[in-house]
């Protein structure tokens, strides 16, 4: 591993440098390390430490801050590391999600030199793993001001489009209750995995709604996801479980969500057992509108759940903004073109600098 970072080289060559520092969910550390020490070394920013993210900002004392986020771990090796570039695309595991967006923060950290808005960038750490590990809890808890701004960037991967908002998520179970009986003598029993059967009827027939907001249409669903049962090959099944997953548009809270799905499985009994609020848009602010000009195009809803709703949870307008596709995240064949890290970089940079 390399002792330092060249924060200011091409964001290509610092994807590369990332990609081949394994940093697998709670094992970040050697990478926090070396992310902490060129910060320190080669910009004027402000540093600190929780845990394994790292923080750098100004304080110039300009009216706005902007804060750009991403999170330094990966999903589990697969065979797909070091980096490779072939034919203008870096293949390799933490490529699209999102070492990419990270090497554009890093960049932007380094070479920013006439800020519009004061920056703060946050590397942060388990963000792939269950929600209470996830740093951005641990750095809210510990550092609040840090993540106090007028816009928040995450650059997660979005195919170098803005994806605004997000939607919010929810499982619930859905519970069949019934009698054991020898299957010889089933008219004995009540068969629990059979009155499942019309709550997957009910499923199998819904509408989701498409919702717009801002512009931005959030396509919900409503999926089966998992069905447990079953005693034994001789037995009439006295219990099943159906896990459900919602994914639900921002202009509902999770109890608009959980009053929905109660409904769809009115007399059923139904269980939350995970439940996340989504995003609005947040187009509106002055410095989500600068960035909209800054990127071109027209901003798509973000269609799954990201860090976005922890910053408009603390009531900030935030957006996702990366290269890569997020449809190749976790996958062995990850890989960004190296053109998004470039375009990711040049709009951030017109949009952060004064000229």
């Amino acid at each position: 591993m390399a002792d330092i970072l060249h924060l200011a080289a091409d964001p290509v060559e610092l994807t590369a440098a990332l990609v081949d520092v394994p940093s697998v969910s709670g094992e970040e550390g050697e990478l926090a390390d070396l992310v902490e020490r060129s910060l320190r070394t080669q910009t004027s920013l402000e540093v600190v430490r929780s845990g394994n993210a790292v923080l750098a900002r100004t304080n110039l004392g300009l009216p706005k801050r902007v804060v750009l986020a991403g999170h330094l771990d990966t999903v589990p090796v697969n065979d797909n590391l070091p980096s490779r570039l072939e034919d203008g695309v870096l293949h390799g595991l933490g490529t699209c999600d999102m070492k990419g967006g990270d090497a554009v923060m890093l960049n932007l950290a380094a070479t920013t030199e006439r800020p519009r808005h004061d920056l703060t960038f946050v590397f942060y750490d388990c963000e792939e793993v269950e929600a209470a590990r996830n740093g951005l809890g641990r750095v809210e808890r510990e550092l609040r001001d840090w993540l106090d701004g007028d816009l928040a960037i995450v650059c997660e991967p979005s195919n170098a489009a803005i994806e605004a908002g997000c939607q919010g998520t929810m499982r619930i179970e859905v519970r069949t209750e019934g009698v054991r009986a020898h299957t010889a003598r089933g008219w004995m029993g009540v068969n629990a995995i059979h009155a499942v059967g019309e709550a997957l009827r009910r499923l199998e027939s819904y509408q989701p709604r498409h919702v717009d907001i801002d512009g931005c249409v959030y396509r919900e669903g409503l999926q089966a996801v998992k069905v447990e049962g079953g005693v034994a090959g001789n037995v009439v099944p006295d219990e099943c479980v159906l896990t459900v997953n919602h994914r639900f548009a921002p202009d509902r809270s999770p109890e608009q969500a959980e009053q929905h799905l109660r409904e769809v499985f009115e007399g059923y009994r139904v269980t939350v057992t995970d439940r996340a609020a989504g995003a609005l848009p947040g187009l509106g602010s002055e410095a989500a509108r600068e960035l909209v000009a800054a990127a071109g195009g027209t901003p798509v809803a973000k269609l799954g759940w990201t860090d976005v709703a922890r910053f408009a949870a603390l009531g900030m307008p935030a957006v996702n903004f990366g290269p890569g596709d997020p449809t190749l995240a976790h996958t062995r064949q990850e890989n960004v073109p190296v053109n998004q890290i470039r375009r990711c970089r040049e709009v951030l940079r017109r949009f952060l600098n004064r000229d």
